[in-house]
């Protein structure tokens, strides 16, 4: 049978997420193991590798997209695009840096693929090219990618 104070601290993950944590924080400080409410504890746990995944695809997604454009719209190259992909690459570098165990997923063809397959989608909204105008698959290897000096060459 749960404790009261059980039943509370999982109420307030309902409530007051900011003053379950707050609580969370406090009874695994104090070492109060049988009042933490694990099943959420352990959700927020997994949902934190998630966002690392989720914010490590968005940048590259960004990179990629970026990337797609400057090789296919030669002609609209501008230091806004460079920006954006010199800040995307170093997002990526400050993630794999703080979690190296991300790099796994830049060493899975599928993630990449799925990833990419959105950057593309993306480059073909914004500049209005048709899907003959972009590669299929990834043009572009993980080491160009992250390559801070890497810019693709137009298209011939």
């Amino acid at each position: 049978m749960k404790t009261i104070e059980l039943q509370m601290l999982q109420n307030l993950y309902e409530q007051d997420f900011c003053a379950w944590v707050e609580q969370t924080a406090e009874l695994l400080r104090s070492q109060h193991w049988d009042a933490v409410d694990l099943e959420n504890l352990i959700a927020e746990v997994v949902d934190l590798g998630k966002s690392q995944q989720r914010a490590l695809q968005s940048a590259l997604r960004l990179v990629l997209l970026h990337l797609l454009k400057w090789k296919y719209q030669p002609e609209r190259r501008s230091h806004s695009w460079q920006v954006s992909i010199t800040r995307e690459r170093l997002n990526l570098d400050e993630l794999l840096a703080e979690s190296s165990s991300l790099r796994r997923f830049l060493s899975d063809a599928d993630w990449i693929n799925a990833t990419y397959q959105r950057a593309r989608r993306e480059a073909m909204v914004e500049t209005g090219l048709s899907e003959d105008h972009f590669a299929i698959a990834c043009p572009f290897s993980v080491d160009e990618i992250l390559d801070l000096d890497f810019y693709p060459n137009a298209e011939k």
